[in-house]
């Protein structure tokens, strides 16, 4: 740019800063040879007065110029320097503190340029790293005075030195460019060509095409390596909020094509035209358009993605966990689609690979393979993947966010941040108190000595039987699986946790909503292991606990323990130890699970299920049979029986009142009996009756009120079971 300019200055060199706050920090230097008079000073006053002016001082005091008069609403701060009334030391703690230097010559001065490369450019390389060069202004001033340009002597010095963003000719007198020429200073800090761009090779740097390949992966939402119209549309809309009309995209598509021949593909923007595309801004001096684009999909100055992006902030309370919510798993469920190619419902190595190029490094390691579900292959299905973000969802919050910060959620969801895909579960002594959950992710930690049958609880979860688990590699071994679990119809997610064996438990070993301890049934000295940490930690804890007998296809030996496991469970009120083995044709049974994911959501609640499942009709009876409000009713109804009985012995006693006393005594203790018998029963079992010397009358009146309790629960059972089936139906 242009401009022309009359000397009017006295002074010295100069060194002007722009100090902002970056992104939006910048900061501008100008420096001047000394005895030339270039116009520094000048151009700060004709600026901020918008006239020249005709008394200069040797130095203009430091400016301030407000956010809302720059065009990149930046708070700007200018400093002058002086050579002649500031020291070296002042200068280099002024470079120091610069993100932005302007070095001034004037036009007319041949020896003013040569001091741009004998002085002041090395001044400035020696007070900054190699790595972290300052950006480079050049001003040409005076140019009033001259009818030709400067820029054939500055451009061998611009591809000389690539820490030079620009060169601008101005003139402070005729105000031509002044504002031009701050607005390059703040350019260059907020959008730096560095990072971006090499001018010796022409092209765009590593780091940067690693970015826009990122951004363009993410953009690419049906992953056929092309952007289409709509694609692109969204792509503008999210980045610049405003959509491409039809002719502008096909003329950017013409651009394309006129250049690079394979561009463009079935009317779809390829990478490597949406490569050229941001080399070409970049070369025009549109640097701008991508930092825009870059900023937007999460990435600083140094092209690394913000912690302010992976990690936006998230308050856990204590006693709370994390849980992926419904729009998370409709992001993940389209996720999946995108990169299952086969449409196989699971992920190849190649198609997790090709999932994970977003991401810097590849985040899941073989062991993934064994914590939840695969397929015959080994290759991880559409359930095992939703289970895999709940396991790190659940263990490790932060790290998921991260996660879907690599895939770009925030962007393709318009959300403000990945907080919005967390679900922080209320406190769990609340759920205690209303004896109801809304988690639904329940940790178990499965607690037993070693080689007890452990690692086969855990991938049973998985649906692997005993010759599956031979196949699993040591080094590929996890200590989590998870999976879903399917309770009264309601989709849960069971994450068991192996604890390895020790003396005592830490806290973190304790925490769970169940625990499963496992003992080995042909090991004498397994339960005793049990026993003991249910003792330490659980016995008067509120954490549901539950025994299972595994290997239970091996001939069973007696524990040397105190008492047997299934009296110890009654001892200390728990359901009695379940039979458990994966050393099955098939899949091992998943019972075993139904009734820990049970317990989890109703630790308040003791059910004594037969066959563990608590699903079918029988579970759900036993279940009802021994209810409090059943047994309520049985009380109530063998009450009104026997205050029944009791008003016909009164009777039958006023009507043999003439009888002997002996005779009277023996039907009281008749009735006495009738009565111990009715207690007896009422609380263990059917009622049975035994009144010899009730009359036949009222043992049939007896009979009809027992009859019509009995239809009346029977009644009542199958109306409930009817109204599960229905439930689990729906």
């Amino acid at each position: 740019m242009l401009s022309d300019c009359q000397p009017r200055e006295k002074g010295s060199s100069f060194l002007t800063q722009l100090r902002g706050k970056v992104p939006q920090k910048s900061e501008l230097e100008d420096i001047c040879q000394p005895s030339t008079r270039v116009g520094k000073t000048s151009l700060i006053m004709s600026l901020v007065s918008e006239e020249f002016p005709e008394e200069v001082p040797p130095r203009a005091e430091e400016i301030t110029i407000p956010a809302d008069v720059t065009p990149e609403r930046v708070p700007t701060h200018i400093v002058d320097y002086s050579e002649a009334e500031q020291s070296d030391e002042q200068l280099h703690q002024e470079i120091s503190q610069a993100n932005v230097i302007c070095i001034v010559y004037a036009v007319n001065n041949k020896h003013s340029i040569d001091k741009v490369t004998s002085r002041w450019i090395p001044l400035i390389n020696e007070r900054t790293d190699k790595d972290s060069r300052l950006p480079l202004i050049l001003v040409g001033n005076k140019s009033d005075l001259v009818d030709y340009s400067s820029m054939e002597t500055i451009l061998p010095i611009m591809n000389q030195y690539t820490e030079i963003e620009t060169c601008v000719e101005c003139s402070a007198k005729n105000l031509k460019n002044i504002s031009e020429l701050f607005y390059y200073a703040q350019k260059a800090v907020l959008h730096p060509t560095g990072p971006l761009y090499c001018p010796e090779e022409k092209e765009m740097k590593p780091a940067c095409i690693k970015a826009l390949t990122r951004i363009f992966k993410i953009s690419d939402q049906d992953n056929d390596g092309t952007l289409n119209d709509a694609e692109l549309n969204f792509f503008q809309r999210i980045c610049f909020n405003t959509p491409l009309a039809p002719q502008a995209l096909e003329d950017v598509k013409n651009v394309v094509r006129k250049h690079i021949s394979d561009g463009v593909a079935d009317s779809g923007l390829t990478l490597k035209g949406f490569l050229f595309l941001h080399t070409l801004f970049i070369q025009r001096g549109r640097h701008e358009t991508t930092w825009t684009v870059l900023r937007r999909f999460g990435y600083d100055d140094d092209l690394d993605l913000t912690p302010e992006y992976l990690f936006p902030l998230l308050k856990i309370p204590p006693d709370c966990t994390t849980e992926l919510n419904h729009h998370a798993y409709l992001f993940l469920q389209s996720t999946f689609d995108k990169h299952d190619l086969d449409r196989d419902c699971a992920l190849s190595p190649d198609e997790l690979k090709d999932l994970f190029q977003v991401f810097p490094y590849i985040p899941w390691g073989p062991d993934v393979n064994n914590t939840v579900c695969t397929n015959e292959r080994g290759w991880i299905t559409y359930q095992g993947f939703l289970s895999q973000w709940t396991l790190t969802t659940y263990l490790d919050v932060q790290r998921c966010l991260e996660y879907l910060g690599y895939l770009g959620y925030s962007i393709l969801t318009e959300q403000e941040s990945q907080a919005s895909a967390i679900t922080v579960t209320r406190d769990k002594k609340i759920d205690l108190q209303k004896k109801q959950t809304q988690r639904n992710v329940f940790r178990c930690n499965v607690i037993g000595m070693k080689n007890c049958g452990k690692s086969g609880v855990l991938q049973a979860l998985l649906g692997r039987n005993l010759s599956r688990q031979k196949k699993i590699r040591d080094d590929h071994k996890s200590y989590y699986a998870i999976n879903t679990v399917y309770v009264y119809g309601q989709e849960k997610y069971l994450l068991l946790h192996d604890i390895s064996e020790s003396e005592f438990l830490t806290e973190a070993e304790i925490v769970c909503d169940v625990v499963c301890l496992v003992y080995d049934v042909s090991n004498p000295k397994s339960f005793e292991y049990c026993a003991r940490i249910f003792k330490q930690h659980f016995m008067d804890s509120r954490i549901p606990c539950l025994i299972i007998a595994a290997k239970s296809d091996l001939h069973e030996v007696k524990q040397e323990y105190s008492i047997s496991p299934a009296d110890f469970c009654r001892k200390h009120k728990m359901p009695p130890p379940q039979a458990f083995t994966c050393n099955t044709a098939d899949a091992p049974s998943k019972d075993i699970f139904v009734k820990l994911t049970t317990m989890a959501m109703y630790p308040h609640a003791r059910l004594r299920c037969m066959c563990t499942c608590n699903r079918c009709t029988f579970c759900i009876c036993q279940n009802f049979l021994n209810s409090d409000l059943l047994q309520s009713v049985k009380n109530k109804i063998f009450t009104a029986v026997l205050n029944r009985l009791r008003a016909r012995v009164a009777e039958w006693g006023a009507m043999l009142l003439a009888d002997d006393e002996g005779s009277i005594t023996h039907q009281v203790h008749a009735v006495s009996s009738v009565e111990d018998s009715i207690f007896m029963e009422s609380s263990h079992g059917p009622l049975f009756l035994e009144a010899r010397h009730v009359t036949q009358a009222d043992l049939k009146s007896s009979t009809f009120w027992l009859r019509a309790s009995f239809g009346a629960t029977v009644f009542a059972v199958l109306g409930f079971a009817m109204y599960k089936a229905l439930l689990k139906q729906r």
